[in-house]
C-alpha cells in the first residue's frame, strides 16, 4: 500500500481533535519573535503578514487555530481526502507528496514551519527538514518517543509497542538524541521543548513524572514537541 493510500483510508472517518502536541505546537508558534513583535505594534502596524506552514495539516484543525490568532496559515498534506476536508473549510492547502522534492514556496517564505506527527512517517525526514530550514526561520515539530517507558514494558512482555503497530503507519523510530542530531544536522537547534507522560491527568503523580521526563527524556515522555531555531 502507498503511503497516499495509507492517509486517504485514515483520512476517510478520521477528524481531529485538540490535544497536547496542538496545544503545545500553538503555544510555541505565538512566542516567535515575530509575533510578539506585532502584538506589541498593535492592529493597525504596518507589519507584514506573520506567515506558518504547517507541513501534514490533515484537515486542517490547526490551521483553524492560527486562523483564530490573526496568523495567516498555509498547509500541504499528501492526502488527497483530508486536503479536501481543509479546503472545506475555506483553508489555504494543497496536496503535497513530501519524498517528491523541494517545498513549493521561496526562501524564508514562512516565519514558522509546523511538522506535527509527519518526520515519524517519512523514510527520509531529514529531507523535509532541510527544506523547513529553506522556507521557514523557525521550526515547531512533534515527534513520538519510541523509547518510552511505557513502550519498553510493552517490549519486555512480549507486546508491540503501541507506536510500533502497523496501524500507526510510522516507519522512522525517534527517540530525544535522534530528534535533536536531526534538527542540529539540517542547521537548527532546540530553543524550548515540552513534553507529556504517562499519568499526566493525575496530580499526585503529574510533577514527579514531568521531573523525570525532563531529566531522562528518552525514557519518560511519550512524546515531544520543540521549537527549533536556525543557527545564525
Amino acid at each position: 500500500m502507498s503511503v497516499e493510500k495509507f492517509e486517504n483510508e485514515k483520512w476517510q472517518n478520521k477528524e481531529q481533535g485538540i490535544n497536547f502536541r496542538l496545544e503545545a505546537a500553538l503555544n510555541m508558534v505565538a512566542k516567535g519573535p515575530a509575533y510578539v513583535e506585532r502584538s506589541f505594534a498593535g492592529p493597525t502596524a504596518a507589519l507584514p503578514p506573520y506567515r506558518v506552514l504547517d507541513l501534514g495539516c490533515g484537515d486542517g484543525i490547526f490551521l483553524e487555530l492560527l486562523k483564530e490568532k490573526g496568523i495567516v496559515g498555509e498547509g500541504l498534506d499528501i492526502s488527497k481526502v483530508a486536503i479536501e476536508k481543509a479546503k472545506n473549510k475555506g483553508l489555504s492547502v494543497e496536496q503535497f507528496d513530501f519524498d517528491s522534492g523541494n517545498l513549493p514556496f521561496a526562501d524564508n517564505f514562512f516565519e514558522v514551519a509546523v511538522l506535527l506527527d509527519v518526520l515519524e512517517h517519512l523514510y527520509q525526514p531529514q529531507n523535509i527538514l532541510r527544506e523547513a530550514s529553506r522556507v521557514a526561520r523557525e521550526v515547531v515539530l512533534a515527534v513520538p518517543n519510541f523509547n518510552s517507558l511505557p513502550a519498553r514494558l510493552q517490549a519486555l512482555i512480549g507486546r508491540v509497542p503501541e507506536n510500533n503497530s502497523p496501524k500507526k503507519g510510522h516507519i522512522y523510530w525517534f527517540n530525544f538524541k535522534i530528534l535533536q542530531k536531526m534538527l542540529e544536522d539540517n542547521g537548527f537547534k532546540i530553543v524550548e521543548m515540552k513534553t507529556n507522560t504517562i499519568f499526566s491527568q493525575r496530580p499526585l503523580f503529574k510533577n514527579i513524572f514531568k521531573f523525570l521526563a525532563k531529566v531522562f527524556p528518552n525514557a519518560f515522555a511519550l512524546s515531544f514537541v520543540v521549537r527549533a531555531k536556525k543557527y545564525e
